[in-house]
């Protein structure tokens, strides 16, 4: 679906009501393969929300052990996606005034915290 919306033109930095991307949505659902697809067609990989998180933010609050299963969220594999692509990792929020390795640890995600702190 998201190739068709690309292909018809779809704006891929267009946000929402609170300021969020696609490439935020996609991060904060886990969708690797849509953010891969996202990125390789212009998509800022430091836009940022209404309350200062970036992709990388959303990533890492919502981050997941593992990367396996084709259902499951994979947010340890979006974490590191987002690094490869330059995301800075000590962009702290505007509402919390905390950074995605911040995040990662109160959410008790410690393959991800492993992960920025590398």
């Amino acid at each position: 679906i998201v190739t068709l919306l690309l292909e018809k033109g779809a704006d891929i930095v267009a946000k929402d009501k609170d300021s969020q991307t696609p490439l935020s949505w996609a991060a904060w659902r886990g969708h690797e393969a849509i953010i891969r697809l996202l990125l390789e067609n212009g998509a800022g990989v430091e836009v940022k929300g209404e309350d200062g998180q970036t992709p990388l933010w959303w990533a890492a609050r919502r981050g997941h052990e593992a990367c396996q299963g084709k259902n499951k969220l994979r947010g340890r594999c979006v974490v590191k996606l987002l690094l490869e692509k330059g995301a800075g990792v000590e962009v702290k929020d505007s509402r919390y005034g905390q950074t995605p390795l911040w995040w990662a640890a109160e959410k008790g995600h410690e393959a991800v915290v492993k992960l920025l702190l590398e």
